[in-house]
């Protein structure tokens, strides 16, 4: 690799808002703000507002839409595609 043309990789602490969770991971993210953390160390913290704490595909909260109901009502509403 060549010298001085990388980020800094160093460790950063994500913290999710809305579910009230942080995770420490290293990244070339960076932040003014810091956070102590349970090993007693200061790490730049950066928050997010979605986590896998938090996402609706990881809490199993995720709603599916019903397709079939959607082509249902759109052929009764404009007809059957070829239906002349």
């Amino acid at each position: 690799m060549r010298e001085g043309i990388h980020p800094a990789y160093g460790p950063v602490v994500f913290r999710d808002r809305a579910a009230n969770h942080a995770f420490l991971t290293r990244s070339t993210m960076t932040s003014a703000k810091t956070i102590e953390w349970e090993d007693g160390n200061t790490y730049p913290v950066v928050d997010v507002e979605i986590s896998n704490v938090s996402h609706p595909f990881y809490t199993g909260t995720a709603r599916v839409l019903d397709t079939a109901g959607r082509v249902e009502r759109f052929e009764k509403r404009y007809g059957k595609r070829g239906a002349s």
